[in-house]
């Protein structure tokens, strides 16, 4: 079986920061609550640009975010977010900034309630994607369509990150993730 020539998968084979995410990040459960964090994150401030810019500025965002840690960005304060603003290794907009931060708080909130942000995807699972979607848009800040269906397809509860036949949807497939649940 061949692999749809516009598939993110025969895009992304071979590039330099798109084959490496692919071929082991994208669509691979996630259940740690800083990586699924910092992947809401990174989804949120993708919206408007490619996802090859923030893949260039990956680790300009972990560093500028303490590492995705839930805990310190849920502490974050005008301080934080000033330097944020001023920050030209990530997306300086003030609407993105201000979600991450407020995100943070969320999650701590649902880990209160669930556990942890994956025990609260749990157990929301399964879902439609319009029903993730609104969710999502009751739950947290700046997540619309597009930001939801791919942050949920890059952690796995939702099917799509790769073609059938693609060699890594056989390795995500052994992996359980949730969409397959």
């Amino acid at each position: 079986m061949q692999l749809p020539a516009n598939s993110y998968c025969a895009i992304a084979a071979g590039h330099e920061f798109h084959g490496p995410y692919h071929d082991s990040e994208y669509g691979f459960p996630l259940t740690d609550d800083n990586e699924l964090f910092g992947r809401l994150l990174l989804e949120i401030n993708q919206a408007g640009l490619s996802w090859l810019t923030i893949l260039k500025k990956r680790e300009g965002f972990r560093a500028a975010y303490g590492g995705f840690s839930v805990d310190r960005v849920a502490r974050y304060g005008d301080a934080d977010r000033a330097r944020l603003l001023d920050d030209a290794r990530i997306i300086r907009n003030r609407l993105k900034v201000d979600a991450a931060i407020s995100n943070a708080r969320t999650i701590l909130n649902l880990r209160e309630s669930h556990g942890s942000f994956a025990g609260w995807l749990d157990a929301h699972h399964p879902r439609s994607k319009a029903e993730w979607v609104r969710l999502f848009k009751k739950t947290f800040r700046f997540t619309g369509g597009e930001i939801t269906g791919e942050f949920l397809m890059s952690v796995g509860y939702l099917p799509g990150a790769h073609a059938e036949a693609c060699p890594v949807f056989e390795e995500i497939a052994r992996l359980g993730p949730r969409w397959m649940t």
